[in-house]
């Protein structure tokens, strides 16, 4: 089976809906996974914007594989899920919020041998840079937004 993720939220080059954005309550999209490969002692999750220059929207890490999936709104609960900062400066899941025209936000969960942790919470370059070399494999989701529409 391969290591795959999907969203009830949104197909896979769909329209995110308003809600998970910041003309709506800015909360995260459910997630959900199957097939993490032989090995995987965590996953991390970082989501991006490639067309405004790989800006950060979500940054998690230390999920645990067995769970199979994140419930809609998990940012930002007590006792929810580690969460390192965003493009915008804050903790947590920041909506889609294009300046103009439609925008791309990948969702990449990275399969990985260890459970990394952090004095900080961490931004997704340093992410990506402890999980160089034990990422096991990696899933992600592609989801579109176009402001006012």
């Amino acid at each position: 089976m391969p290591f795959s993720l999907t969203s009830t939220a949104f197909t896979e080059g769909g329209a995110i809906p308003r809600i998970h954005t910041c003309d709506g309550d800015d909360v995260s999209p459910p997630l959900a996974w199957t097939g993490s490969p032989d090995g995987t002692a965590s996953l991390a999750l970082i989501v991006d914007d490639p067309d405004a220059g790989g800006f950060v929207h979500w940054v998690a890490y230390a999920i645990d594989p067995v769970a199979g999936s994140l419930p809609q709104g998990i940012s930002g609960v007590a006792g929810g899920i580690a969460e390192g900062r965003n493009s915008f400066g804050n903790i947590g899941f920041g909506g889609p919020c294009p300046p103009s025209g439609t925008h791309r936000y990948v969702f990449r969960l990275l399969s990985l041998d260890e459970t990394p942790a952090f004095a900080d919470p961490p931004t997704a370059s340093v992410l990506r840079s402890v999980a160089a070399g034990h990422t096991l494999g990696e899933a992600t989701l592609t989801g579109t937004y176009r402001r006012g529409g």
